[in-house]
């Protein structure tokens, strides 16, 4: 049967990539699989998450979008006629997928978050980021000298390992809040990571915003650390303080608006985003980089919350169309500055709206797609179903958490996978997932393959839990071969995996001997 949707090749692609023109590149396979291999600047949109997730990636109906699998499943055409049926109107496949990019001679990449990953490999190589080793931190600690840790990850990931003594202080929080952690200008600042780049675009970015204090990065971060069979600590609670000294205020803006101007980055009007909003010709992305505390306080309604150092670390989760205006939302006048100066070294078109969450910008929220009602059944109703095996359980939460804890007797399925899963089992099906829309989408798919009876579990295993039934756990089942949506070289080594702590780092210096020369002029990194 003839494919019915435009594709392109994998030279059509490469040009489309470097022509300076608005594309997302969605890479629509799980995302284990993405992070085996995949192109540079592609984002990952899992077919299992599609429709939940494409008008926040892709806010813009009429943006150019080019889908990619891995040349075999044919996901891509599937995932081309969801998004049409949603309204989008520019949707093309790579012919042949990742396999022929490959054979087209084109560079694919492990891991995630790729482009934020090579800017801080960038960075490093640029601007020669002061950096020391875990044993010259032990030897300034054990003399005695004048030195803050700050770490420059989210809390969640902090509190699994951090340094002794180090204080959680994401990195766009950095300018912000670092008069107030380090008010001697004479105090050393060692900013660390879980590996490399928010050590190095933490410290570059107190340098280029002019702290006082001498700046280094920790080389290689916790894993560092821990592979000079150093202790970590584990569930730390240190961070940032809520409120900062008010007298280091002035200064820190004037510091962010020279900033602004050494990138030549604008502070634009909330009556001019309006317009850009109604743009049909340019994707305009809103988000608010402050803290989660104060974005549920008082963000601006239809703005999304992308804390900025994660924003820089993970582009891609939040804006998937390249070159796409991006505006940046604080309450300060600090951060949003500080978040763009990384952004524009991305190459996205970033501005900062001009009085923050007090500009008076309102606009629509993100469009949420309607997705099918299940009829659900309670977990009594369930035990009752599987003991009398009058239906089959299947379970789509993530891979590992099915390992770790399951309704006994089910299975492990995901949406790319779950017809061929159930093709063998006849009757009634109850689907279970902690994200309803998940197994709303799951649902569709096995409508689509011919069935019918389909439930939802009422509360998912939390209420399976709650009800006082045991789960059981299968550390080997799924098979990693299976195991679609887990990308094992990644979280292995938060594992103490020390061999994929090797892997990970290797992998991360190695990023820039993957870049061709188009590639890498996609990223405008400065030396201030």
């Amino acid at each position: 049967m003839t494919d019915p949707h435009r594709s392109v090749s994998p030279a059509e692609l490469k040009n489309m990539l470097h022509d300076g023109a608005e594309i997302a590149l969605l890479d629509v396979r799980e995302a284990g699989q993405f992070g085996e291999s995949h192109l540079l600047f592609a984002t990952p949109l899992p077919y299992s998450r599609l429709e939940l997730d494409a008008f926040r990636l892709v806010p813009r109906k009429s943006a150019r979008i080019v889908l990619c699998d891995d040349g075999y499943t044919g996901i891509a055409a599937g995932a081309a006629a969801k998004l049409q049926a949603l309204g989008y109107t520019d949707v093309a496949l790579l012919n042949g997928g990742i396999r022929a990019w490959a054979a087209a001679r084109y560079s694919l990449f492990r891991g995630v978050n790729v482009p934020s990953k090579t800017l801080g490999e960038l960075v490093e190589h640029a601007c020669h980021t002061p950096r020391i080793t875990a044993q010259e931190l032990v030897r300034m600690q054990e003399a005695g000298e004048d030195f803050i840790i700050v770490d420059g990850r989210p809390f969640n990931e902090y509190q699994k390992m951090n340094i002794p003594g180090g204080i959680c202080c994401p990195n766009a929080e950095l300018p912000y809040r670092i008069a107030t952690l380090a008010p001697n200008p004479k105090t050393k600042i060692v900013v660390n990571c879980a590996g490399r780049t928010r050590s190095i675009i933490g410290a570059q970015t107190l340098i280029n915003f002019g702290v006082a204090n001498p700046v280094v990065a920790l080389e290689n971060g916790t894993q560092g650390w821990y592979l000079a069979d150093l202790k970590l600590e584990k569930q730390a609670t240190r961070r940032y303080p809520d409120k900062i000294d008010p007298a280091s205020l002035p200064a820190a803006r004037a510091a962010a608006e020279r900033l602004m101007q050494r990138f030549n980055i604008r502070a634009v009007a909330a009556t001019e985003v309006s317009t850009w909003l109604q743009d049909q010709t340019r994707t305009t992305y809103l988000c608010d980089v402050r803290t989660p505390e104060e974005f549920a306080r008082d963000a601006i309604r239809g703005s999304v919350h992308a804390p900025g150092g994660q924003l820089i670390q993970a582009t891609d989760q939040w804006a998937a169309v390249r070159h796409a205006r991006v505006v940046l939302i604080d309450s300060d006048g600090v951060r949003a500055p500080v978040v763009a100066s990384w952004l524009i070294q991305l190459g996205y078109d970033v501005s900062v709206l001009q009085e923050g969450i007090h500009s008076g910008l309102r606009v629509p929220a993100v469009e949420m797609v309607a997705l099918p009602e299940l009829p659900q059944i309670t977990a009594v109703a369930l035990k009752e179903a599987l003991e009398s095996k009058r239906a089959t359980a299947i379970d789509l939460n993530y891979s590992m958490d099915y390992r770790r804890a399951h309704v006994p007797g089910t299975r492990w399925s995901n949406r790319a996978k779950i017809n061929t899963d159930v093709r063998k089992i006849s009757g009634p099906l109850v689907l279970i997932a902690d994200d309803v829309g998940v197994a709303q989408l799951a649902a569709t798919e096995l409508r689509t393959g011919g069935r019918s009876d389909i439930r939802i579990l009422d509360g998912g295993v939390a209420a399976w839990k709650a009800a006082d039934f045991p789960t059981e756990a299968s550390p080997a089942k799924p098979a990693d071969e299976e195991c679609i949506d887990h990308l094992f070289f990644v979280h292995d080594r938060h594992a103490g995996n020390r061999a994929a702590m090797l892997q990970y780092l290797a992998w991360e210096t190695g990023l820039l001997a993957q870049l061709d020369a188009q590639e890498r002029a996609e990223f405008n990194v400065t030396a201030l």
